[in-house]
């Protein structure tokens, strides 16, 4: 008789790894990349690579450290470092960059475990915490042609100064963060994640019909308060988080309408323009509370 192994779940194993997502999700960010050099130039590559460098570099220093198992080939550090950088703007310090960077690995991801483990958006709550500690140089925009300008947010906020076309939106020809500004590149993205399998449609959608639905009834101009800012890269890329958001689909509208709540409420209400990042970190906070209200109940069948 051949001995009996048990061991706990998962006990099918596919060929979809951790790796493979995320060489997909780095694939996705590609537009975005290629879109930020071509608007700001070589110094954008620069931020990038720096971030991406400082993450690959502290996930690995501090699994060495503790004696872990090192992971950095799952690649997730790369994709951590990419979206904060393209949430930072281009003028920023490189030293303030790998502090962020830092920041993201070592206390919002690693000190919670690692991947998988952390309960909040690594690149969204380093954003956070770089707003608090450097507000000055966070919000230093320079438009694409190299003067510093106001976002388009802070234009509607405060009703001074000229807006960009829609057009100009679309391509990502405006002052903002470096990844978030092309938004033809970010749904490439978000389109091609989706395609994949990656990613599913529902907290999304939800993030982007709410704002959408909010800005009517408010009577704002929805085209601009869905270009603009960090929503469209929040959108595809930092909602659908598999560590921080909720894995059933119920739960994930949910998250995606609680994002958009919170966003229109600091957009429209708050001391802040832009309220993505915090919008995610809080509902990255109620989560576990959200996957237990929606997740699957079994069907216990009963008989006489």
């Amino acid at each position: 008789m051949k001995k009996l192994m048990s061991s706990v779940s998962p006990h099918f194993h596919g060929a979809i790894t951790t790796q493979k997502i995320m060489l997909d999700v780095i694939i996705a960010l590609m537009p975005a990349l290629i879109a930020s050099n071509i608007i700001f130039g070589l110094r954008a590559l620069l931020v990038e690579a720096v971030c991406v460098a400082v993450c690959v570099l502290s996930e690995w220093g501090f699994e060495k450290i503790c004696k872990k198992e090192v992971t950095v080939s799952d690649l997730s550090a790369v994709v951590t470092g990419l979206l904060l950088a393209f949430n930072l703007p281009v003028g920023i310090p490189l030293w303030q960059a790998a502090f962020g960077s830092i920041v993201a690995i070592v206390v919002v991801k690693q000190l919670f475990g690692g991947i998988g483990q952390n309960f909040a958006n690594p690149a969204a709550t380093a954003r956070i915490i770089m707003m608090t500690a450097f507000s000055g140089t966070m919000t230093t925009w320079v438009f694409p042609d190299g003067v510093s300008s106001a976002t388009p947010l802070a234009i509607m906020a405060k009703g001074e100064g000229d807006l960009p076309t829609y057009l100009q939106m679309f391509l990502g020809y405006r002052g903002g963060c470096l990844g978030e500004t092309c938004v033809l590149a970010l749904l490439l993205g978000g389109i091609y994640l989706i395609a994949r399998r990656v990613i599913t449609w529902h907290a999304p959608v939800a993030f982007i019909a709410t704002v959408a639905l909010m800005s009517l009834i408010c009577g704002k101009d929805v085209g601009y308060q869905l270009m603009s800012g960090g929503l469209m890269i929040a959108a595809f890329f930092m909602i659908t988080d598999y560590s921080s958001t909720p894995a059933e689909n119920i739960g994930k509208l949910v998250f995606g309408v609680g994002c958009g709540l919170i966003t229109i409420l600091i957009r429209f209400w708050g001391n802040y323009p832009e309220g993505v990042s915090y919008s995610i970190l809080i509902m990255n906070i109620l989560t576990p509370y959200i996957s237990r209200l929606t997740r699957a109940k079994p069907l216990v069948g009963g008989g006489k």
